[in-house]
This record gives structure tokens, sequence and C-alpha cells, in this order.
């Protein structure tokens, strides 16, 4: 089995504790994603370019969290980027209401 990338170890992580308003801040978010030690200063700057990626809400201090409306770009990224199958996303991302109209593409 392939070893997911640091980007895709923090956004499985996120997804897993995903709870709307409630960011998580950088330490917690490493602590719970399945990385290694030798692979935290590579994490802690994926975090930070997560800040600015459109399906993240940057809460200053307080973290970063899911934005909710942008669970279709998630999805794509999850797809694209990480190899998740659709039904590993559809089961993950349960309150994405554009699954009819998605396209996997």
């Amino acid at each position: 089995m392939r070893k997911p990338s640091v980007k895709c170890a923090l956004l499985a992580a996120m997804v897993a504790k995903h709870r709307w308003g409630t960011p998580i801040d950088e330490e917690n978010l490493l602590a719970i994603a399945a990385i290694e030690g030798n692979d935290y200063p590579t994490a802690r700057e994926v975090f930070d370019e997560l800040r600015g990626a459109s399906y993240v809400t940057n809460r200053g201090n307080r973290g970063i969290e899911l934005d909710n409306s942008r669970f279709g770009e998630l999805a794509d990224v999850l797809y694209r980027d990480c190899g998740w199958e659709p039904y590993q996303v559809r089961s993950r991302l349960k309150h994405y209401e554009g699954w009819d109209d998605h396209d996997w593409a």
C-alpha cells in the first residue's frame, strides 16, 4: 500500500475530525494525522499552505477548518491528489449536497 502524502494525511485527519465551526490548530492536527515524526517539518509547511486552500477556512491563531460550502473542491482533491475512491469520498463528506451533479474528472 502506498504511503499517503503529508497533505493527504493532514486532509484525512481534518475530514475525520471535522465539526462545523470548530477549527483545529497545527499542533493538534499534527498529533492526530498519520505522519511520521521526520515528516513534521514538511507537515508544518503544508499546514501553512492549507490556510490558503479554497476549501479551507483560516481562523488565524485558532487554526483551520474545512469549508462546507467548498466540499466539491475538497472531493476533487481527495479523489485526484490523494487517490481516494469516489465511494470513500462520498462516505466521508456526507454533508456535501452536490453529489448529483459532481463530475469526477
